[in-house]
């Protein structure tokens, strides 16, 4: 289809006004009023001239909620001027420069429940700054209009989106444009370079351009060239990033053959991959906790830490995601990315400084010290399951075979739990355990270091190891637990918890996308997987693939389903971890 451009209102000088320009004040009424009313009026009209700059947002008294959105969130303690006083800490000490946000898939899930929510809470808190629009680009014929109203009822509907200020909606959708047309002809990226033209003559700075890919994995490439030979990936004109979702790469040569692509027209530099879970608050204290206190690090090693458990459960099945889901299982799903990610950052070393050439350098150093992981070893070290029927919260739920879409006698995993070994100084001999699933119990996210026990075991009953567990996700937080004495005549141990809770500092945590999004339009690539990064972490999994994927008459078939909706996976994966350790029941 070739690509068309949608109607769209006037681009006149004041459509495209930065939003915190404000209205111009009227000209006072002599008009005798209580000096209650007119401060409120006063704090009226100032709370609508900040939206879109760095100020405070207002209180919660002057936001508009849902119900569900009500219930969702958890403000803290206000100060004495109604504003959270822990809120000037979370923000960022610089704002990014005028930019323009092009998405590409723009009407899909990812962006509809994810993307334009997190901008939105961005914008919202003026951390964009005023010069900042979005370009939406999809294969659906759609006007400017359209997807204004598609958008904003994106916002509305979404469980994301934070408490929506008075006039937000209306000045946010100023900023909103739409393109459309096929992503292998040249039409299209020549209307997103117009569309870079309009936003420099508007704002009056450099084309500077973030393109997100909210695509499917099929399409990263086409875009890529496209805007390649359309010159948009050049940054003469100003800096051009290119933000690609997972999964990259379906195994390690379709990985490498997709980096090739990428870097015939992008440099590294300008690549940002994108992995939601590095943004969630507990996984950056995992290195805010280790090496900023002088009581952790000397015990982070094989001399104190017996083991290591890093957990990624979820309690939902496939939510419609079968044709997705029957190509990637679990590994390419969950394993290759998500773990991986948390595992480099616990068994990192301390990295020279923080930035990102150095995190992201000790991070690769952990991937490549890992012992591989061949064929005959699979077995040893690699449990998969897939579920079957069974009941969550007291309801039945069918099992994977059963669900809507799936191939009948379907052999893709649903659950994986990995033995990871590291060859070096400081974590020889000590294993790392990586698991994940469908239909457990719950959904939660975990890194626990479990200690030694003691050496003399002087008290009666024995002794707990002590363990250090970071809760990423749900109830943000870090726990540490201990043995203490029981009150009364006898000496007894007793396990007790220190617990500290995100909610401690009186503020919502902000959405990983967010965070993600905005180190993206700064440019700080910390949280980001480099190339080399996700070229190891495609090795380590490369055996357990290969061996897994051997199609039926070459390989042993799986005993599929081996584990119930509900329950914590199949049995193998209790004698995985060996005699005298136990998963973690979370």
């Amino acid at each position: 289809m070739t690509a068309k451009r949608g109607k769209k209102a006037p681009e006149t000088e004041k459509a495209t006004q930065p939003a915190s320009k404000g209205a111009t004040p009227k000209k006072a009424v002599a008009k005798k009023v209580s000096a209650s009313a007119t401060k409120e009026a006063v704090r009226e009209k100032v709370a609508s001239q900040k939206v879109g700059v760095a100020q405070p947002a207002p209180s919660a008294a002057k936001t508009h909620e849902t119900p569900a959105q009500s219930r969702k969130r958890t403000p803290g303690k206000p100060g004495a001027d109604g504003q959270n006083p822990f809120r000037t800490t979370m923000r960022r000490s610089r704002a990014p420069e005028p930019a323009t946000m092009v998405i590409f898939g723009v009407t899909g899930d990812l962006s509809r429940r994810k993307l334009l929510p997190a901008i939105f809470g961005l914008w919202q808190d003026g951390l964009l700054g005023s010069a900042f629009n979005i370009v939406g680009v999809g294969r659906q014929e759609m006007t400017d209009d359209q997807f204004k109203d598609y958008a904003i009822k994106a916002l509305q509907d979404s469980k994301e989106t934070d408490a929506i200020q008075p006039g937000s909606l209306e000045k946010f959708r100023e900023l909103l444009y739409y393109e459309f047309g096929e992503f292998g002809g040249d039409d299209v990226y020549n209307l997103v370079g117009k569309e870079l033209d309009r936003a420099e003559q508007a704002h009056g700075g450099r084309k500077n351009a973030l393109f997100y890919l909210s695509t499917p994995p099929s399409l990263f490439e086409p875009i890529s060239n496209g805007l390649g030979r359309l010159g948009l990936s050049g940054q003469s004109e100003g800096w051009r990033r290119l933000v690609i979702e997972k999964p990259f790469g379906r195994d390690l040569d379709s990985a490498r053959e997709l980096n090739a692509a990428i870097h015939a027209t992008w440099d590294e530099s300008q690549v940002y991959r994108i992995d939601h879970y590095l943004g969630k608050e507990t996984v950056q204290n995992l290195m805010a906790i280790r090496f900023g206190n002088a009581i952790f690090e000397p015990l982070w090693n094989r001399g104190y830490v017996d083991h290591v458990q890093i957990t990624a459960a979820e309690d939902l099945g496939l939510e419609g995601r079968a044709g997705y889901y029957e190509e990637a299982g679990i590994v390419r799903d969950m394993l290759q990315n998500h773990l991986m990610q948390l595992f480099a950052l616990t068994a990192m070393e301390a990295p020279a400084a923080f930035d990102a050439d150095a995190i992201r350098d000790e991070k690769t150093k952990v991937l490549r010290a890992v012992k591989p992981i061949p064929l005959g070893r699979v077995k040893e070290v690699a449990v998969r399951g897939q579920y079957g029927a069974g009941s969550m919260d007291g309801v039945k739920v069918p099992g994977y075979r059963e669900e809507p879409g799936v191939g009948e006698g379907s052999r893709t995993p649903t659950y994986v739990a990995v033995k990871l070994e590291i060859d070096n100084w400081r974590w020889q001999g000590v294993p790392f355990f990586l698991r994940t699933g469908k239909r457990l119990p719950k959904k939660v996210t975990e890194i626990a270091v479990v200690f030694k026990r003691a050496p003399l075991g002087i008290f009666p009953g024995g002794l707990e190891r002590n363990v250090l567990a970071f809760r990423i996700q749900p109830d943000e937080g870090v726990s540490l637990k201990f043995s203490s004495k029981s009150p009364g005549q006898e000496m007894v141990l007793r396990e007790v918890v220190m617990d500290f809770r995100y909610d401690a500092f009186g503020a919502q945590l902000e959405s990983p996308y967010s965070r993600l999004l905005l180190d993206a339009l700064i440019g700080d690539a910390t949280l980001f997987p480099r190339e080399d990064e996700v070229d190891h972490a495609w090795q380590i999994v490369s055996g357990i693939l290969e061996a897994w994927d051997v199609r039926p008459g070459k390989g042993q078939t799986p005993d599929f389903p081996n584990y119930a909706a509900g329950t914590w996976g199949p049995e193998e994966a209790e004698e995985l971890i060996g005699e005298g350790r136990r998963w973690r029941r979370l």
